[in-house]
């Protein structure tokens, strides 16, 4: 079979679907036969210059995906598949990518360099191939290696910082590389292909040089060759020092003093005269400091760095010369740009920049932007009025209201006319521009909004009728729509000042929803997330008829769906689209008119007809409409309370299938969810579905093959059963505890330096409190005695996570809650624990004297419910 790779490989190329099918199959064989061979196999292909080149691309493209995988349990499985094979044989595979760098075949050498990096990623942080490190950077440092290797080289280290973490790497193996990094960034010494691969390496290495920054001397000397890389004669090496420099921006921001002159220079000719692709990592460069400034004007610390973190206000000090430069680059637009969501350039760079400066420096903006709003905003050409309106649009958030609010009530007026402009991208940007303005000067419940009972007709009338343009502007009115009708929520009687539009703006949204002039959905979505916002903004009282004719109105389109001819996959998606939109639409209505004992029996009456829809679309196994179907579904549970119950035995089989739907886990983890709605709502009633249930959430809890998303909520749900059956759990209990006690253990030992891991450590925490914390409350009035052995257990995991030295805030009210259950639940048994566990004492101390109010109030009934108990 090794001998005859080749063909295979060549054959699965094959435009012949037969010849290519028989390919794959044999391919996979082989695979599945014998995986180390096949590894051994496709590595000597990668190596041997005498073969096709198309035959060692696929060998590379096999190779690289038999080692990783964007899903985390198949990538996992690889990883251990790889572990599993002999030392001899990995190191043979190993020895074959590293001579590939040296191959004559730029392709070949390409493919190797990230084979490379994905085996270093599973071996390295695993203390497997410490010699990979000196193996590159002997290539670089014997002056008879051809170019090519060197460039070939360098693009490896780049991979490889990219694939591991800095902790996997030793201070002298960082000082090699980066040594080796720079040098290749020589100008004398190397080719341009050489020194773009090692701009890029740098780019990826810059996480592991924190000690080199730290010290004055290395980081001057890094900074000194990435200022002169930046201004090379090559357009793609002096992007890379760009990124570099971006890069440094964000993660270095504190040492950047002594540089900013020269940065700014630097950035400045970039983004006058430099190629759009170097001005736009020039004008990213300001944007990141602004993040940077941004977040330490929060929080006081920026992201990763410590709480002592300096605040050089460099936007501040630059001001006067960054923002006339991002003004010229408004100016910039292309014909088609509004056309086009990903269209990406310096106009649009510049005035994303422009509205992280208004945010970073506040008022200080609004004077160096307005004389170039007022001096463009009425010229012939169209260029200026789009830059003059998407100017003063970019510093609507950051600048007070005492500054903006007068400024933003002269220049409505002007900007409702401009939505009437002769040009696409000046009623576009326009449109933007109010939604912004109605998103943050429009806000009645404050106290403050440009939006009076006398200017609203107007608006509305204006909106209304741009809501007919061009698709793109119609999806940007439809915006300004939403931020308009988001301003009246929860604002009392103010919202009564929107109600005579609402049936008006209603119609023109179902209208436009059912617009086919849009080159996609997007305009469809938008009209009906917006349609969404009014519903929920609207004045109850005063709009529940009109709401009422609504839900007729959407649950005639949703059957309309159910008739839709489908002749192709493409019709599939479209009539799943729409039915997730409209499903989407019932569910806030549901919450709606649920919200008030006037309005809801209107609700109940219409639950038939709707969950008779619902059950129809569930039939068209669409992923995109079981989950909004699923979430209006868990709406018209809550609403209907046991009543509900008569849906169950239809709904079941649903059910079922989401909790079944692994591939899908967005689906499974909402299923969960709803669940718990129908827990909550049925209560004891849900008995009959308990087992079967549960027997799923288990089998979900036990799966490899689940994203682990959805565990934390699958522990949650344990407790919403458990408050539902009371004392009926008590057949679930051991299996469940000992799951939560298995991923209590899994908490403990979690990695909290990586922040994706920490959040999910976060959920997993909280859900197995929100677990002990129902399963207490279901048994105190019956057996609570079945929770006496697995107290010490929970007391155990409270102490673990009082002791973490960063503490989520939801994690510490569910512990708190769930200490308080426990004496609840439990009574005097527990007198001896709490006695014993003196942390709690200092635990309930530490959350009396927080700031959040409701934490306050946890603690407070955890205090008494312990008092009862100890005294």
């Amino acid at each position: 079979m090794a001998m005859e790779i080749t063909q295979f490989l060549l054959a699965a190329q094959s435009p012949d679907a037969n010849i290519r099918t028989q390919a794959e199959a044999s391919l996979r064989q082989f695979q599945e036969q014998n995986l180390p061979l096949f590894l051994l196999s496709l590595s000597v292909e990668l190596a041997n210059n005498e073969k096709p080149l198309e035959s060692r691309r696929l060998a590379g493209i096999v190779l690289k995906n038999s080692l990783d995988a964007k899903d985390s349990v198949r990538k996992e499985h690889l990883v251990q598949q790889w572990m599993a094979i002999e030392i001899s044989m990995k190191a043979q595979i190993k020895d074959l990518l590293l001579r590939t760098l040296g191959s004559s075949a730029s392709e070949a050498r390409h493919t190797s360099a990230q084979v490379i990096a994905k085996v270093a990623s599973i071996e390295i942080p695993r203390k497997q191939w410490p010699e990979l490190i000196g193996s590159l950077l002997k290539n670089m440092t014997q002056q008879e290696n051809p170019a090519a290797l060197k460039q070939a080289t360098l693009e490896t280290l780049g991979y490889v910082c990219e694939e591991i973490s800095h902790q996997d790497l030793v201070q002298d193996e960082v000082n090699s590389v980066l040594t080796a990094v720079v040098q290749g960034m020589n100008l004398a010494e190397h080719s341009c292909e050489v020194r773009l691969a090692a701009t890029k390496a740098l780019y990826n290495a810059l996480d592991f040089a924190q000690t080199n920054f730290e010290n004055d001397m290395e980081r001057n000397f890094i900074m000194k060759v990435v200022c002169e890389t930046a201004i090379s004669k090559e357009a793609d090496i002096r992007q890379a020092a760009f990124e570099c420099l971006v890069s440094i921006a964000s993660t270095y921001y504190d040492v950047l003093e002594p540089y900013m002159q020269t940065l700014f220079q630097l950035t400045s000719n970039a983004v006058k005269g430099d190629e759009e692709s170097v001005a736009l990592q020039a004008i990213e460069f300001w944007s990141s400091i602004c993040d940077e400034e941004i977040e330490l004007q929060e929080y006081g610390t920026v992201e990763g760095g410590d709480s002592g973190s300096t605040h050089s206000r460099f936007i501040e000090k630059a001001l006067p010369y960054l923002v006339p430069l991002l003004l010229d680059t408004l100016l910039k637009q292309e014909e088609d740009q509004d056309q086009d969501d990903s269209i990406w350039n310096i106009s649009m760079a510049g005035g994303t920049c422009l509205g992280l400066v208004a945010r970073t420096v506040g008022d200080s903006v609004v004077k160096l932007v307005m004389p170039f709003v007022e001096g463009n905003i009425l010229k012939p050409d169209w260029h200026c009025r789009e830059a003059a309106t998407y100017a003063f649009g970019s510093i609507l958030e950051g600048p007070s209201i005492e500054t903006l609010g007068p400024l933003v009530s002269n220049g409505l007026d002007l900007l409702l006319n401009a939505m009437r402009d002769e040009n696409n991208h000046v009623k576009d940007t326009t449109a933007w521009a109010l939604s912004r303005i109605f998103e943050f000067l429009h806000c009645p419940a404050s106290g403050f909004s440009v939006v009076s009972p006398e200017n609203l007709q107007r608006i509305v009338t204006v909106l209304l009728e741009s809501i007919n343009d061009a698709p793109n502007v119609s999806e940007k009115v439809c915006g300004a729509i939403y931020y308009l009708a988001q301003g009246y929520e929860d604002a009392g009687a103010n919202s009564s000042h929107l109600t005579q539009y609402i049936p008006r703006i209603i119609s023109e949204l179902l209208k436009t929803a059912e617009r086919t002039d849009g080159s996609d959905s997007k305009i469809r979505t938008s009209a009906y997330e917006t349609l969404n916002e009014v519903v929920r903004s609207s004045n109850i009282v005063e709009t529940s008829q009109i709401i009422l004719e609504l839900l007729k109105s959407i649950l005639q389109k949703l059957g309309q769906t159910l008739e839709l001819q489908i002749f192709s996959s493409d019709d599939r998606e479209k009539q799943g689209d729409l039915q997730a939109s409209l499903c989407a639409v019932i569910q806030v209505i549901i919450q709606k008119l649920s919200s008030t004992d006037e309005t809801k029996p209107s609700i109940l009456q219409a639950a038939d007809p709707i969950m008779f829809l619902f059950l129809r679309v569930f039939a068209c196994r669409r992923s995109t409409v079981h989950e909004e179907a699923m979430l209006a579904i868990g709406a018209l549970a809550h609403a209907s309370g046991p009543e509900f119950e008569k849906y169950m035995p239809e709904l079941y089989k649903y059910l079922e299938m989401g909790l079944q739907n692994f591939e899908e886990y967005e689906v499974c983890g909402i299923t969960v969810g709803v669940i718990g709605d129908i827990c909550r709502a049925l209560e004891d009633k849900v008995l009959p579905y308990c087992d079967g249930i549960m027997n799923h959430l288990v089998r979900n809890l036990q799966s490899a093959e689940l994203h682990r998303s959805v565990k934390p909520p699958i522990f949650a749900c344990f407790g919403d059963i458990a408050l539902a059956i009371g004392e009926q759990f008590s057949k679930y209990i051991e299996a469940t505890v000992a799951m939560m006690r298995s991923a209590a253990e899994v908490c403990a030992q979690m990695d909290n330096s990586d922040e994706e891991l920490m959040d999910y450590g976060n959920q997993l925490k909280r859900s197995i409190f929100e677990a002990y914390s129902g399963i207490l409350q279901g048994f105190k009035d019956s057996k609570p005695e079945l929770m006496l052995p697995h107290a010490g257990h929970l007391f155990q995991f409270i102490e673990v996570v009082f002791r973490e030295k960063y503490r989520d805030e939801s994690v510490t009210k569910a512990a708190v809650a769930v200490m308080g259950d426990l004496a609840d639940a439990l009574g005097p048994n527990t007198k001896i624990l709490f006695k014993d566990n003196a942390f709690c004492v200092q635990f309930l101390g530490e959350c009396l004297q927080s700031d959040d109010e409701h934490l306050k109030e946890t603690a407070n009934w955890t205090q008494v419910m312990i008092a009862r108990v100890v005294s």
